[in-house]
């Protein structure tokens, strides 16, 4: 799968789940470990662990599955990376201080 279909693929899943507030950075010039990077958010721990363990779920279905999975535990802010795709889903509170639209949008 081409980055920008699996891009819009990401973008498709969490749309499912109701993320909030989804933005998608083309980072391909800025770094070699993805083409894209898509923030959202989540309302709550539950949701944002939610969120990522649907896409990851049915990444693996349509048969790329995840290379990793961090903070699940703690469900603040999951990250999930697809290869050229990396999602970064994110409680509000956290998503607000670590501002990462602005550090990878400049």
């Amino acid at each position: 799968m081409q980055a920008d279909e699996l891009r819009d693929f990401v973008i498709d899943k969490i749309e499912d789940i109701k993320a909030r507030d989804i933005q998608v950075l083309d980072v391909h010039d800025k770094t070699d470990v993805a083409d894209f990077m898509v923030i959202c958010s989540g309302s709550s721990k539950t949701h944002v662990k939610s969120i990522a363990e649907y896409l990851a779920t049915e990444a693996k279905h349509a048969g790329f599955p995840p290379i990793g999975i961090e903070g699940g535990e703690q469900s603040e802010w999951v990250l999930v990376d697809l290869g050229d795709v990396v999602l970064h889903v994110m409680q509000e509170t956290i998503r607000d201080f670590y501002q990462l639209e602005k550090l990878w949008g400049q």
